[in-house]
């Protein structure tokens, strides 16, 4: 035994033996093993006060009350107090927090022949008091006295006990006597409280406060007798008594000791330390007027019973009058006669609504709305009541669920079977494409987000379009998406979704692609693209994929659109192993990290000519990826790669159309015209002595120039053992040849600087290039246009 519960167990051990007392701390450990402040030395000292209250003289009468203090004789700060007195009022338990604990607390007022007072019973305590009720006669055996805020006030200790009393032990105390008072005779008071027997007709959601810089809550009940009606208000703490006590609409409650208060509105009920009991009370039915939402007009005070057939998400708003946030939700109901849009406010948005949820609005008001197709909605306010899934009568539950068969879900082949435009329909699947936002100016000059998506369900496809903050959240590739309230767009060719601020969409996990017969990402891409190599594109080609490796990267450039804004472009070449293609990239997707010989896919690409080549780009629909392990080992390692894509030839085995040629040879005969000038706004090029007075004039367009465009070109000839040919290089070539890059090259060259030392140096250079090869019809000799460098050393 520890040295703490020794000491107490010293108190007794003439009463008791150390193995009971053992037994009856393991006892009571398991009867409180639900209250987290209750401990053996909690036990110890119940037990203690138990053995030692066996002992007194517990009779009580007007000669002989040695034992127990009068009332009108407590004294402040008196310990270990035995006081009899009658309950003259009770409260319910209500939680506490102080900085060493929470717990409960539970305020009984009682009274004998010289006075009365109120005891505090803390949380281990409070089981104490299972078997009373305001009227009976109680002892309650050492507690202390203390000063609290209405006078001395007695607090129970862990030891303290009570015992019931008898009329004839105690007949001179005051006598109790419950009033009932009818509703209708209810009027305000000072020091006045009221007990009431009544039912509870609606119970309001709780609404949350600020005052004095602290938070607060309250809730008020509206109750009913055959008398009429009053509000009954519980305020922070109190609040909790919903739930404790199971409080629904419709239950019969006592509330003893409810102090009336005088508003506006006229006079109303507020808990303060009184008590409520909810039972079986005589109190008449009430019946709810229900009206059907098909015969509603401009009402107040309403009551509507249906189905939730759509949802908006929380929307918020700045309050015009003191700049504050508030927050508002919107959802539809229907219950067969009608449909009607209800607004949520402020706490009750975040009640948790779902689509073929049953709601029952108490005390809502109806106003005109133009902008709703029955040309009414609901406004909810601080009094209504808002009751999920409440219980329904056959009759009604027979239309609801046949309301909840029709919001399911439906395919992307019915929405693309569709000929409505502006439909609002959910759908459920993959999001195959993710587009990044962009911004856009709307005719009010206000701007604008849209984000183009891809979605996919294994019944067919659909391009949803996002507006606003819909486009702006984020969304992961591949993973499932319920959208709902989504509208139909038709197209010349297809259907499309718009989704908007009244839309919601919402992530499911992989548990649903069941239930919703999704397949597998891998699945619908191979249900939605075609894979094709890269010698099978054709022009035009739609709905395609392509997995290559990245054999060539450019820098990006930036170019002015024709409404002024910048763009980006940057163009890679890929390869496979039956041929490589030139890929353009746009905007955003021009600054992805991009490595040679990086595995790539592209879905969707647009394949068309750019001169005599095909080339592929990206559009708003096409997904750039990277390719799975099984899709990887399908292409050529990149050594493998380059032998298949950049062939080994001589000079004299070159044909016209020959590209990506690896050809080795010797440098020779360059030319030393190396800076070329061009207009930047029709490309002509920019010969020397076009200045004038006015600058640098273009001979073509006629602009003056304040900076010409630059391109590098470096030409010569290339020679192997079966014959030689013109070879060019440029920009980027030319700077690794010269060893400088393009501003250097520049600043060189309007200097007056000489490269023949440099081009005398580069004279018999043995190479080994990638090039292209073109014809030249002046010379009607094939060329090379070099594409890059593999090696070059002197001889």
């Amino acid at each position: 035994m520890e040295e703490n519960l020794r000491n107490e167990y010293e108190k007794v051990k003439d009463k008791i033996s150390e193995e009971d007392f053992l037994k009856k701390i393991e006892l009571l450990m398991e009867e409180n093993k639900d209250n987290p402040f209750y401990n053996e030395m909690s036990a110890a000292e119940m037990i203690i006060g138990k053995l030692s209250s066996e002992q007194e003289v517990d009779q009580i009468t007007s000669d002989e009350d040695s034992d127990v203090t009068k009332i009108d004789e407590l004294l402040d700060q008196r310990r270990d107090v035995n006081i009899a007195g009658r309950i003259m009022q009770m409260s319910n338990p209500k939680p506490f927090q102080s900085k060493n604990k929470d717990g409960k607390l539970c305020n009984l007022t009682i009274a004998d022949d010289t006075g009365s007072i109120k005891v505090v019973f803390w949380t281990e305590n409070i089981r104490l008091l299972k078997e009373y009720n305001e009227g009976d006669l109680i002892k309650i055996i050492d507690i202390d006295i203390r000063k609290g805020y209405s006078g001395l006030e007695g607090s129970l200790k862990r030891r303290s006990t009570v015992k019931r009393l008898t009329e004839e032990e105690c007949p001179n105390f005051p006598k109790y006597n419950e009033v009932i008072t009818n509703i209708e005779d209810i009027e305000f008071a000072e020091d006045v409280t009221y007990n009431i027997i009544a039912r509870i007709t609606k119970i309001p959601n709780i609404r949350s406060y600020e005052k004095n810089g602290r938070e607060g809550k309250v809730a008020s009940l509206e109750l009913q007798d055959s008398t009429g009606k009053i509000s009954y208000t519980l305020w922070n703490k109190n609040v909790d008594l919903i739930d404790s006590l199971e409080l629904h609409d419709g239950d019969t409650i006592k509330i003893v000791g409810a102090v009336p208060r005088e508003n506006r509105d006229g006079i109303s009920l507020t808990h303060w330390d009184g008590r409520i009991v909810k039972g079986d009370f005589d109190v008449p039915d009430f019946e709810e007027d229900i009206t059907p939402i098909g015969d509603y007009q401009e009402m107040q005070n309403i009551t509507v019973l249906g189905v939730v057939t759509k949802l908006q998400d929380v929307k918020t708003f700045t309050r015009s009058n003191d700049g504050s946030e508030g927050k508002l939700r919107s959802f539809s109901i229907a219950d067969g006669t009608g449909e009607i849009r209800v607004t949520l406010w402020g706490d009750d948005v975040e009640i948790d609504l779902n689509k073929g949820d049953i709601v029952k609005i108490i005390d809502g008001t109806e106003r005109s709305d133009e902008y709703t197709v029955s040309g009414y909605s609901i406004n909810t306010n601080w009094n209504t009541q808002i009751v999920l899934n409440p219980p329904v009568d056959e009759e009604r539950l027979a239309t609801f669920e046949e309301i909840k068969s029709s919001l399911h879900p439906v395919t992307l082949e019915d929405i693309q079977e569709s000929d409505d435009d502006g439909l609002e329909r959910d759908v459920v699947g993959r999001m195959m494409v993710i587009q990044e936002a962009r911004e856009f100016e709307r005719d009010d000059g206000n701007f604008g987000l849209v984000r183009s998506i891809l979605l996919a369900d294994g019944t067919g496809k659909a391009e949803l379009a996002l507006w606003d903050d819909k486009a702006s959240d984020n969304y992961k590739l591949g993973e499932i998406y319920l959208i709902e309230n989504a509208r139909t767009r038709l197209g010349e060719i297809d259907v499309s979704l718009n989704v908007g601020a009244f839309s919601r969409i919402i992530e499911l996990d992989e548990e649903m692609a069941a239930k919703y017969n999704i397949p597998s990402f891998e699945e619908l891409e191979e249900d939605i693209y075609t894979y094709k190599s890269i010698d099978e594109l054709d022009e035009y080609d739609k709905d395609i994929k392509v997995i290559a490796r990245i054999i060539e990267v450019y820098e990006p450039r930036e170019f002015e659109r024709g409404d002024g804004s910048r763009g980006v472009v940057r163009n890679i070449e890929i390869a496979d192993d039956t041929g490589s293609i030139r890929l353009a990239l746009w905007d955003d997707n021009a600054e992805m990290p991009l490595e040679v010989d990086d595995p790539i896919k592209l879905e969707n690409p647009s394949v068309s000519y750019n001169k005599d080549y095909l080339e592929l780009g990206t559009t708003r629909n096409t997904s750039i990826l990277d390719p799975s392990d099984e899709e990887i080992d399908s292409l050529p390692t990149p050594d493998e790669l380059r032998e298949i894509i950049y062939p080994q030839k001589e000079i004299n085995a070159l044909e016209d159309d020959d590209r990506n040629v690896r050809i080795s040879g010797v440098f020779k005969d360059s030319s030393s015209n190396i800076l070329r000038a061009s207009c930047p706004s029709c490309g002509n090029r920019l010969e020397p002595g076009s200045e004038n007075d006015d600058g640098v004039v273009c001979s073509f367009c006629g602009d003056v120039i304040d900076e010409p465009n630059y391109l590098l070109r470096l030409s010569g000839r290339f020679e192997d053992n079966t014959g030689e040919v013109p070879i060019t290089f440029f920009n980027k070539l030319v700077e690794e040849l010269l060893n400088m890059d393009k501003e250097e090259i520049i600043n060189y060259v309007e200097e007056g600087g000489s490269f023949e030392g440099k081009l005398d140096d580069l004279s018999g250079m043995k190479m080994e290039v990638i090039a292209n090869v073109r014809f030249d019809e002046y010379h009607e000799e094939v060329g090379l246009n070099a594409r890059k460098i593999l090696d070059k050393e002197r001889f």
